[in-house]
């Protein structure tokens, strides 16, 4: 990212460690607003970790995370999601007993201009049919399918109006239909205006959508730069040649 370009997020000597494992280990990036930014590496990275640090589930134990311009790294999920950051998780976190409009609602009521009422109805069924779930509206989440899961986390995360939206191997697991079509969907909501941090490990998804990508491996940032040149880093290339499971 140039000099010249606002960053809408802004990661600087970003640390956490869990006993002697040090999970992320002076890690600094930005993103400029409006882009998509690939966080990748090897199971075991730390990437999860790192996502964690950034939306406020987690406490750094140095460094600062900048958003929208101010300092946020005290601050709890919450409060994040206020100021208009919003995420997806690895494991698929939406209430099993609600049904999808309710999941929705519940979003809308609890965003940084909470809506209720026939408003949030309408917003709610327009976000179910952004994401392809316009016939499931009353369907409940914990009888939806994998990714229809997916997608309705996708939509209470879009109903806090986030300006900056983490998406935790959002695409993985997908068949080649279902996975073209997320492509479409995650890159369709970035030309909307939303800023995309993205952690994921199916490189067609990576290289269709990200300009740019920041490479972890054991906790560290071992490259940064243009997709394609990234990719093909000699750091990078021995990194994804093993792996534990991911902090």
């Amino acid at each position: 990212m140039s000099a010249a370009t606002q960053a809408l997020l802004r990661v600087q000597g970003l640390s956490r460690s869990f006993g002697g494992l040090r999970a992320v280990d002076d890690l600094s990036f930005e993103i400029a607003a409006g882009e998509i930014l690939g966080l990748l590496g090897p199971n075991g990275s730390g990437k999860t970790t790192a996502m964690n640090l950034i939306s406020g589930a987690l406490t750094a134990d140095a460094g600062t995370v900048e958003f929208d311009g101010e300092p946020v790294q005290h601050l709890p999920a919450f409060r994040l999601a206020h100021r208009g950051l919003a995420r997806s998780f690895q494991l698929v976190r939406v209430p099993a007993s609600l049904s999808c409009l309710e999941n929705v609602i519940s979003g809308l009521a609890f965003g940084p201009r909470g809506v209720w009422g026939a408003v949030a109805r309408e917003r709610a069924l327009a976000l179910l049919a952004r994401v392809g779930l316009a016939d499931k509206a009353d369907a409940l989440a914990g009888e939806l399918t994998y990714i229809d899961q997916k997608r309705l986390e996708l939509a209470r995360a879009l109903a806090l109006q986030p300006k900056l939206l983490l998406l935790d191997e959002w695409l993985a697991g997908l068949n080649p239909t279902e996975l073209v079509d997320g492509i479409a969907l995650v890159r369709q909501i970035r030309d909307d205006g939303l800023t995309i941090l993205m952690v994921e490990h199916v490189m067609e998804a990576i290289r269709a959508l990200c300009g740019r990508c920041v490479v972890m491996n054991v906790g560290r940032k071992i490259a940064e730069g243009p997709t394609a040149e990234v990719l093909e880093h000699p750091e990078v290339l021995t990194a994804y040649l093993g792996g534990a499971a991911d902090a």
